[in-house]
Parts: structure tokens; C-alpha cells; sequence
């Protein structure tokens, strides 16, 4: 081999070694996510175009936020439609940032949308809000009426400490607004081979008997018998 065909092949092999690391360099940063949307819109007789035009750019973003794989992660739980729609909007007017296309045709406006938003920022606001507004730590289970403790097993029993964040009524007559339904915990059992066995659900009481009501910080443990042929358990609140 010549010296020139050497010089030649080890300038391409070179070239190959370096282009990994600059196609990694261009891809999406893990801690940040990005997110697309749009919106086509008629404009009313009431309406200014400018009017519609920012109508029509809300909704694209709403559309990017809600059809994100984090806010489905996040919300997949959640079956209250006006705290998700209130939700949607608020992270829309936290993050909207890039009008990618705007156009205004006749009667019609239309708007695309993008942007990036950090991960962990999003899901701690998405956390927050669907825990009425109480700050919640990454892994902390909670949702606007409790928040889990600590969860650890001893001799085969399930100790599991939770706090009520409000007023639990549990009386038949309890007052108007209760949260009956997110006032339980949920507790999936798993066996050896990984396989779901039952999900069982709890009511957040202080005593087996129950106190009919609970108070804003109260304290108490919830104690299960772990099932035969349970390997594994997991405890979490409806959101």
C-alpha cells in the first residue's frame, strides 16, 4: 500500500470514529422532552382575527401537552375530566413558547406550535396540581386527600403509614365535597412470577372499626395480612 492510499484509509477510519458521537450530540437531551401540536379554528362574527389567532395557539398547545407520552404517563390514573382539563391549561400557560405556523384564511385561523419543556420540572408540576397543590417529591405517592408514608412488611403483615392532607367524612350523611372514593389506599399483589394476583382496596381509617372522621395531618397505620403465594406488593392512591 501506498503512502498516500495509507494517509487515505486512515482519514476514513477516523471519520468513522467520530461520527457516533456527533449524531448523539444532535439528538434531544434525555431531561427534556419535546412537544408538537396544532389547532384549526373558525372564526366568529364577535371575534378579531388577533382574538382568534391567540384562541387557536392556546389550543395547540393544549394539544401538545395532552397528547404527550409524559402527561399520559402522569395522568394515566386520573378520571376526573375538569381537574385534567384545568391541568392541560395550566401547563399550557407555563410552557407555551414557539409558534412554529400561523395563518389566517378567510373565516379559518390555524396554529402549530412547538417547544421543550424539562422533564422533571413537568412532572413535578403535574404532580403537584393533581395533588391540590401541595408540593410532592419525586416517588412520594399522593393525591388530594392522602399521601402514603412509609410501606414495609414485618413477619408477613404490611404496615403501611399514611396521612390524611383533608377532612375525611366517612358517616353516611358525610358533607358535600367528601372524597370518599380517593380516601382509600390501593394495594396490588404480585406472585413469583411476576404476574398481578389481585388488587385489593383499603379504606384510609385510623382503626379496622374506622373513625368516621379523619383530620387535615392525622396519622395512622393500615395493617394487611400479605396474601398466600405473594411474592411482591405495591401500595398506591387513585389520583
Amino acid at each position: 500500500m501506498s503512502v498516500r492510499q495509507a494517509a487515505t484509509v486512515t482519514l476514513l477510519l477516523s471519520g468513522l470514529s467520530v461520527l457516533p458521537i456527533t449524531i448523539h450530540a444532535a439528538e434531544q437531551p434525555n431531561d427534556r422532552i419535546e412537544m408538537t401540536g396544532d389547532y384549526r379554528y373558525a372564526v366568529r362574527e364577535s371575534e378579531s382575527p388577533a382574538e382568534a389567532k391567540s384562541l387557536a395557539c392556546r389550543e395547540a398547545w393544549r394539544r401538545a401537552i395532552a397528547t404527550s407520552a409524559l402527561y399520559r404517563e402522569q395522568t394515566a390514573a386520573v378520571v376526573d375530566s375538569e381537574l385534567l382539563r384545568q391541568l392541560v391549561d395550566n401547563l399550557a400557560a407555563r410552557y407555551a413558547a414557539q409558534v412554529v405556523e400561523e395563518t389566517d384564511q378567510r373565516k379559518t385561523v390555524f396554529c402549530k406550535v412547538r417547544g421543550t419543556v424539562p422533564k422533571d420540572d413537568m412532572a413535578f408540576a403535574i404532580r403537584t396540581q393533581l395533588a391540590g397543590g401541595v408540593p410532592v417529591a419525586h416517588g412520594v405517592e399522593q393525591n388530594r386527600a392522602l399521601r402514603i408514608l412509609s410501606v414495609q412488611e414485618e413477619n408477613g403483615v404490611i404496615l403501611i403509614q399514611y396521612q390524611a392532607l383533608k377532612r375525611l367524612d366517612w358517616l353516611g350523611t358525610h358533607y358535600q365535597g367528601g372524597l370518599r372514593e380517593s380516601a382509600e389506599i390501593m394495594v396490588d399483589f404480585v406472585d413469583e412470577a411476576g404476574v398481578l394476583m389481585k388488587t385489593e382496596r383499603y379504606p384510609a381509617r385510623r382503626t379496622p372499626s374506622g373513625d368516621d372522621v379523619l383530620n387535615p395531618g392525622t396519622v395512622a397505620v393500615l395493617k394487611i395480612a400479605k396474601p398466600l403465594g405473594a411474592k411482591t406488593f405495591r401500595a398506591w392512591l387513585v389520583k
